[in-house]
């Protein structure tokens, strides 16, 4: 009893006792205000992130897509869109009808099946076409593309393929992409080297028909002689080739037709830079190439006759250019010399 009347008259513990209740008022209001603070502010609102899930999809009517499809917003187009085609690429019965479609003989109605397959199909579902179903309907689209009027490809300069129609590139296009990824075995099972590569127009003649389309494959670097490459390279395929007797069976005639495609090459340059030919020693030309660019230079004016290869290389030094930068060069700043004098600058 006397310990509390101690304290209670103690002014020390007095003075101490009211300084922590005010630090404890001081903290306890200081957390209040920020608290409410805090709920005075008002914050944005964060998006929430929105995933369309499978089950979402599938809940889609068509009505739906219908509507979406119309939709002002590109973003919820391409969505509908990407939606409507993975439905009719999944959908066997969908993929049956268009595969139907582009075998009809009407233009229209094929061409506009070989377009809707070309829009629901890409690289992640091109797996769907690998089947024999598909490789005999773009066989057969391809034979009903045929045009009855084609010219003979003799022409080695020049790609018709850009010129042909829209069917037939669309079905090349098709064929293509599966070989490429799967190989041409159910391709030359379909009878596409006798359906449709066959009956291209090569020549009249055997022979012809045989020179042409060696020609075509050597010199043309497009989808039809990508795909006869990948025909040839498989043994049923070069069987396919020579029964229909678009490709040689000896080995002679073709490594003979390799000889002659590289003299014909040679021939067909008008002229080669001096500089690339006058580090070329005499030893280190080709015999019958050298022969081929000599008598090609010959009969062009470049060289007169019975000259020979150093004749050739020496006319690098033949000629010098005086300019000092003033002016654009012309031919007055050119100094040539004459043929008479060939060694006067050695």
């Amino acid at each position: 009893m006397d310990f509390l009347n101690y304290l209670v008259r103690s002014d020390r513990i007095l003075v101490g006792c009211m300084a922590v209740n005010v630090l404890a008022v001081t903290i306890g209001l200081r957390l209040y205000l920020e608290d409410w603070r805090d709920e005075s502010l008002n914050k944005p609102v964060q998006p929430k992130t929105q995933y369309i899930t499978q089950e979402t999809e599938d809940d889609l009517g068509l009505g739906t897509l219908d509507t979406l499809l119309g939709h002002y917003n590109y973003a919820i187009r391409e969505t509908a869109s990407k939606i409507v085609c993975d439905r009719a690429v999944n959908d066997k019965d969908v993929i049956d009808r268009l595969l139907w479609g582009i075998t009809r003989p009407d233009y229209d109605e094929r061409i506009k099946n070989l377009r809707a397959l070309a829009i629901v199909t890409d690289s992640q579902t091109l797996e769907k076409l690998h089947t024999w179903k598909t490789y005999s309907a773009l066989v057969r689209s391809l034979e009903l593309s045929l045009d009855p009027e084609q010219e003979v490809l003799n022409n080695g300069s020049w790609d018709d393929l850009p010129l042909r129609d829209m069917t037939e590139k669309l079905c090349l296009m098709f064929i293509s992409q599966l070989v490429r990824s799967y190989g041409v075995e159910k391709l030359v099972k379909a009878k596409f080297v006798e359906k449709w590569l066959a009956k291209q127009n090569w020549g009249a003649t055997a022979e012809e028909r045989r020179r042409n389309f060696s020609e075509y494959c050597h010199r043309q670097s497009n989808r039809i002689s990508d795909l006869v490459e990948c025909v040839r390279e498989t043994d049923c395929g070069r069987q396919a080739l020579e029964d229909v007797g678009l490709w040689p069976i000896e080995i002679e005639e073709e490594e003979e037709g390799a000889d002659e495609k590289t003299t014909l090459h040679v021939q067909r340059f008008d002229f080669v830079l001096p500089a690339e030919l006058n580090d070329l020693s005499p030893g280190e030309w080709n015999t019958r190439s050298g022969e081929a660019l000599l008598r090609n230079l010959q009969q062009s004016g470049f060289l007169p006759p019975g000259a020979s290869s150093r004749d050739l290389r020496s006319r690098n030094r033949e000629a010098m250019v005086l300019n000092d930068g003033s002016h654009p060069v012309n031919s007055s700043d050119i100094i040539q010399r004459g043929q008479a004098d060939p060694g006067s600058s050695q």
